[in-house]
């Protein structure tokens, strides 16, 4: 993939790995609202690909298409950063499920099964899981919850104070936290985190594996990472309790973790 003069051949390139700036663009579909199309990912993948063309260093060989993956992921994430693509009305709904979560666990000592939700949250099971559905879009981890407030995403975003929640994510209090929710987890839920986010497979395929439609892995991607939040994260609105347990105060962030 190298010219005579020891440079990498960018158009050649370009054309080997485009199908791989669509898979990455697809699988990121899973975890995003209907609103977001993924030529858009595709788009901004591109111009990360060609980011990485411009970056590689000689002579590293075989290593290029992981460094292009982190590139390309990291300019789908970007251009989303850019809006706030989950409408704050879901956000606060699917806050409202977090409540919800961790009032029926201390009340019976275990995760509460959906229709125990949408009793709580007083919905028809239908509606609760329409709610999922809608809320497809939802994340570990938001700016809100850095900065223990409510503000709107566009005000953090125009602060200019920098936390990336990715960082957050990776110290080993917040990874540890995470590791056990994830073990307390429903194991149908465990099931499908593990098979999306360990072998890689797309919605479809999980539920050819798991029996269920699409849109059934969809709602449970959504009720995961409310259980998630609820667990590592304490009580919407509050400083996150992992934050509290690293002893310094959060700060605001200007980019939001997918």
């Amino acid at each position: 993939m190298y010219t005579a003069q020891g440079t990498l051949e960018k158009e050649r390139l370009v054309t080997q790995y485009a199908p791989l700036v669509k898979r990455i663009a697809y699988h990121l579909m899973a975890k995003l609202p209907a609103s977001v199309q993924v030529d858009d990912l595709v788009q901004n993948g591109m111009i990360g690909l060609l980011d990485a063309l411009g970056r590689f260093e000689e002579g590293m060989g075989a290593q290029f298409e992981t460094y292009a993956v982190q590139r390309i992921r990291g300019s789908m994430l970007d251009g989303l950063r850019e809006n706030d693509w989950l409408p704050r009305g879901l956000r606060k709904e699917m806050r409202r499920v977090e409540t919800a979560i961790l009032k029926l666990e201390h009340e019976n000592g275990r995760q509460p099964s959906e229709g125990e939700l949408a009793s709580a949250l007083d919905m028809t099971l239908g509606d609760y899981q329409r709610l999922l559905l809608d809320a497809r879009g939802h994340q570990l981890v938001y700016l809100e919850d850095l900065s223990g407030d409510d503000d709107d995403y566009l005000d953090h975003h125009a602060s200019g104070v920098s936390l990336d929640p990715l960082a957050i994510l990776e110290e080993s209090d917040m990874r540890a936290a995470l590791i056990g929710a994830i073990a307390n987890l429903p194991e149908r839920e465990k099931m499908m985190m593990a098979l999306y986010y360990e072998q890689d497979l797309n919605l479809r395929e999980i539920g050819e594996v798991m029996g269920v439609t699409e849109s059934r892995v969809c709602q449970l991607h959504s009720q995961a990472v409310a259980r998630l939040r609820a667990e590592v994260l304490g009580e919407p609105g509050k400083v996150p309790a992992v934050a509290k347990r690293r002893g310094r105060k959060p700060k605001s962030a200007e980019s939001a973790a997918a």
